[in-house]
This record gives C-alpha cells, sequence and structure tokens, in this order.
C-alpha cells in the first residue's frame, strides 16, 4: 500500500516576539517554540489548548501572514517558510484561512459580493459564467441565499457572517484551509450548523483543516488527529480515538477532564491544575508544564522530554512519565504540586466515532 505524503510538513517552527522599553529589548515572547507535525490531504488536524499558548500565531504562521522566528514550512513539497508575495500568491489558491471574528474579518463598506469575489478578483480568475455566478455558486454552497450579493456584512447575524468567510477561503478551490477558532464567537445552535457545514464540504471537496479551537467537544466530532499545545508546545499528538481514551500527557488528561457532562453536577471528575501558567517571557526550564504537574520530579526541571512515542503506545508524549490506561480518575491523580487533593473521582465518557453529526436545535450529537 502507497504511503500519501503529507500536504503541510512543519517542522521546528519557532515565533518570538521581542519586547521592547524604549529602544531597549526587554526580552523575547516564546509565543511558539519549536512544533513538528503533518498534514496530509482530506484530513483534519485539530490543535487545542488554552488561551495562549500559541494556536492562532501558530495557523498564521501556516498561511504565512506571520514570519516564522525559525522552522520551516513545506506545503505541497515546496519550502514557504521565507518565500516572498510574489512567490507566495499562486500557493494562496491553495492555502486559505477562516478568521475567528465573524465581525472583524469582514469589511464593513464591502457587499457580500464584492467580499467573496476578491480572492477571484486578486488572482485574475475568470470562472466560467463569470465571477458574479460563481459568487453566487459559493454563497448556495455555504447554506446563504445567493441574492444576498449585495448586501452589506452588518444586515447578517454572527453564524451567517461566519459563512460568508467561508465562502471567501473556498473562492480559490484550495486544498487545505487553516480554521481559528471558527465557532468560537457564535451560540451553541450555530456552532453545529457551522462543524456540519464545515464537515459536508470537506467530504465533497476533498479538503484538510487545521482547526484551532479550544472547545474540546467540538474538536472531538470534526478532526481526525489531535495536538495538544502547552505555552508554545505541543505536548501530545496522535489520533482522536487515543488521544481522548487513553490521554498519556499529565496536561492532556486535566483537559479532557474539564469537557461539561450533563450527567454529572458539580465539579466530579475535574483536574483542577493548581498555580498559574507561567510567561512565555520566562518559561520554566526542562518541562514547561513541571510548575502544575502534579507527577513532577527533579529530572522534569533538568531535562525538556522529547515528542515521542511511549511504551508501545500510538500517540507521542513530550512526558518523562506519562500516564498508561484510560481517562479514569482516581484520588492518586487528583492530587497537585505539594500533595493537595484537587478533584473528586469520575470516569471520563467515551467519545463518539466521528460519523455522528452534531444537532443544531439540541446542541449533542444526533446518533
Amino acid at each position: 500500500m502507497s504511503v500519501v505524503e503529507p500536504l503541510l510538513r512543519v517542522r521546528g517552527l519557532t515565533k518570538h516576539f521581542p519586547v521592547r522599553t524604549g529602544f531597549r529589548s526587554a526580552g523575547l515572547v516564546r509565543a511558539v517554540d519549536g512544533l513538528d507535525f503533518e498534514v496530509r490531504p482530506g484530513e483534519t488536524l485539530g490543535l487545542v489548548g488554552e488561551s495562549g499558548c500559541g494556536k492562532t500565531t501558530t495557523g498564521r504562521m501556516l498561511v504565512r501572514l506571520l514570519e516564522p522566528t525559525a522552522g520551516t514550512i513545506e506545503f505541497a513539497g515546496r519550502d514557504i517558510t521565507h518565500a516572498r508575495r510574489r512567490a507566495l500568491r499562486p500557493l494562496r489558491q491553495d492555502l486559505q484561512i477562516i478568521f475567528q471574528d465573524p465581525y472583524a474579518s469582514l469589511n464593513p463598506r464591502h457587499t457580500v459580493g464584492r467580499i467573496v469575489a476578491m480572492p477571484l478578483q486578486v488572482n485574475g480568475i475568470d470562472p466560467p459564467g463569470g465571477v458574479k455566478q460563481r459568487v453566487r455558486e459559493l454563497l448556495e454552497l455555504v447554506g446563504l441565499n445567493p441574492e444576498h450579493y449585495n448586501r452589506y456584512p452588518h444586515e447578517f447575524s454572527g453564524g451567517q457572517r461566519q459563512r460568508i468567510g467561508i465562502a471567501r477561503a473556498l473562492a480559490l478551490r484550495p486544498k487545505l484551509i487553516v480554521a481559528d477558532e471558527p465557532v468560537s464567537a457564535l451560540d451553541v445552535s450555530i456552532q453545529a450548523q457551522v462543524v456540519n457545514l464545515l464537515r459536508d464540504l470537506q467530504r465533497d471537496l476533498g479538503l484538510a483543516f487545521v482547526f484551532i479551537a479550544h472547545d474540546l467537544a467540538v474538536v472531538r466530532h470534526f478532526c481526525q488527529r489531535v495536538a495538544v499545545m502547552y505555552l508554545g508546545r505541543i505536548v501530545e499528538i496522535g489520533d482522536r480515538d487515543d488521544i481522548y481514551r487513553s490521554p498519556r500527557h499529565p496536561y492532556t488528561r486535566a483537559l479532557l477532564s474539564a469537557i461539561p457532562d450533563v450527567g454529572t453536577l458539580g465539579p466530579a471528575g475535574r483536574i483542577r491544575l493548581t498555580g498559574e501558567v507561567p510567561t512565555p517571557l520566562d518559561p520554566p526550564s526542562g518541562c514547561r508544564f513541571r510548575t502544575r504537574c502534579p507527577k513532577a520530579r527533579e529530572v522534569c526541571a533538568r531535562e525538556e522530554p522529547a515528542l515521542v512515542v511511549h511504551d508501545g503506545g500510538r500517540q507521542a508524549t513530550a512526558c518523562h512519565f506519562p500516564e498508561t490506561g484510560p481517562l479514569t480518575l482516581s484520588r492518586a491523580d487528583a492530587v497537585g504540586p505539594g500533595g493537595a487533593a484537587v478533584v473528586g473521582v469520575a470516569d471520563a465518557a467515551p467519545p463518539g466515532d466521528g460519523a455522528d453529526r452534531v444537532d443544531g436545535n439540541a446542541g449533542e450529537v444526533a446518533r
């Protein structure tokens, strides 16, 4: 069986932002600090983690809206890490982004027709039937009325605006879309509609996605693979089922324990991490999670753990003492630094099979 070559390959991707006081440098914000991952054609990779962990910065570097400090980005076998504007223009047709804020990402002075047509006009593309006909087809594809062509963004709801952003991203028939928290600004029922729309488009058009989100329930239903980020680094990456059923990194287990369960009242089953997230201006030595990890030892401060597969597992984990077994919590698991108990006892619910759709009325999985 032939091996499918990755559509996107990232190695050592790094972005540091200088902090200045007057004319002097006061340090570097290590927003992203050495990421390695791949995305194959038609695949969806979910990037998850707390706010400030570097997810959005990563997404913007992938589409070259930010210049990487170090590392490489290969798209379709071509190194685009430091490609100039002229070299990037033909690549824009294959690599697009959906922005997080559906209110800020659309120009209020332009009509919807002009917004969606802009990628075609900038790239000098004259589709069969003309640009206007193509824009109407795109609006219909994302569930909007083609007659909305001459309306302005302020005339639409948040969910409709996000659909306009999706139509704009699809205008050039891309191979990969970076979706930067595309449903985080929407209410639950609209989130379900947009997630189902993206899944249908992926199936029909063969799209690959880098799906950036902090909603782990949405990621579970949309992504085939998941990468967990903490303070600019990937701490665990693997297939969705492996990550959700048997997470090996303590931070991943804490994240998954925080998924709301309507069948459980109160904090039962929640791993409550102690301490604050360290500043990316001065991250901890060794393992960056060690200051909040219940399993931290001396070696964690001395040596940074490599992102590797441990003990016959299937997902790669950056931890000196990875967990084993399914996510079933005990009192021993619920101990923070210093031995303080921080959680009750519960079992994690198993994930869906990925073929489920989200019910837009109930906000739950329709089987």
